[in-house]
């Protein structure tokens, strides 16, 4: 089993994770601090860092620089206190597997380890262009990289209202998981496209994947192809089709945001959230 080096552990989210990994099998060792870490990775090889909740971005990317002139292969989850799209991208373009600032979940931390220790790259996630209000970036069509990007896409939004945000989020997730699901099978060779944009009053996301569209009449089993005067026809549907039990994505998506636009070919889509008041800009 993947051994795992948790910096810090006297903060208690760390604990929690590590309890949670050490409860699936992980081999976890704690770190006092970055030059203990360091010490540590020398001596030994680790699929995994997660650094200390308690340091910035800024400075968990320098030790990560540091650690991977010792062990290039080495994958990291940042914990922070806090984060800018500024320092989103950095964590990007350094190939960061999650990142994570308050509140934490230990579980859901737990679980992108799990991910980027089975994982065979950190690559899965190129960034075509990056700006604090818009990113835009190509990721391949599996499951883990899903789960990556959500780490960032909630991290770039951090600064919207909470309730703002948690809805964008799951609609994001809802279309994300169906274009790879649907539009490219999830087929890891495929990609999907995907930009946020950030203004004073809204929040924006496009999601374009490679698969041939749809068309509304086209997708019966699919509870947003439906009046909601029947909302067994969709169930039906999947059933005659052996489809597995679903169909609710756009329709959930639909129900969390201001707008949910898709373009003629069905296979991109725009979720747009309007703010009450300006966000902050970067």
């Amino acid at each position: 089993m993947s051994r795992v080096l948790i910096i810090d552990s006297q903060i208690s989210i760390s604990r929690e994770i590590g309890r949670v990994l050490a409860s699936a099998g992980f081999e976890i060792e704690y770190a006092a601090g970055h030059v203990d870490a360091i010490h540590r990775l020398r001596c030994r090889g680790f699929r995994v860092m997660v650094t200390g909740a308690d340091s910035v971005i800024e400075e968990a990317l320098a030790l990560l620089e540091e650690m991977r002139l010792i062990r290039p292969s080495l994958k990291c989850i940042v914990l922070a206190p806090r984060s800018t799209p500024n320092e989103v991208i950095a964590a990007l373009r350094a190939r960061v597997f999650g990142c994570f600032t308050p509140p934490f979940e230990a579980e859901e931390i737990a679980g992108v380890v799990r991910d980027a220790a089975t994982s065979d790259s950190d690559e899965d996630i190129e960034v075509l262009s990056a700006r604090p209000g818009w990113i835009a970036v190509r990721v391949n069509c599996r499951l883990t990289t899903a789960d990556r990007l959500m780490s960032f896409a909630r991290e770039f939004a951090a600064q919207l209202p909470e309730t703002a945000r948690q809805e964008i989020m799951t609609a994001l997730r809802e279309i994300l998981i169906n274009a790879m699901e649907h539009g490219a099978k999830f087929n890891p060779d495929q990609v999907v496209e995907v930009n946020a944009i950030r203004t004073a009053r809204t929040m924006t996301f496009r999601i374009r994947d490679p698969g041939a569209g749809f068309r509304k009449e086209d997708i019966g089993h699919a509870a947003y192809a439906h009046s909601p005067d029947d909302p067994m026809a969709h169930i039906v549907q999947r059933q005659q089709q052996g489809m597995r039990a679903g169909g609710y994505g756009m329709l959930l998506a639909a129900g969390t945001v201001d707008e949910l636009i898709y373009n003629e070919l069905g296979n991109e889509v725009l979720l747009i959230k309007y703010l009450d008041a300006p966000a902050q800009q970067p």
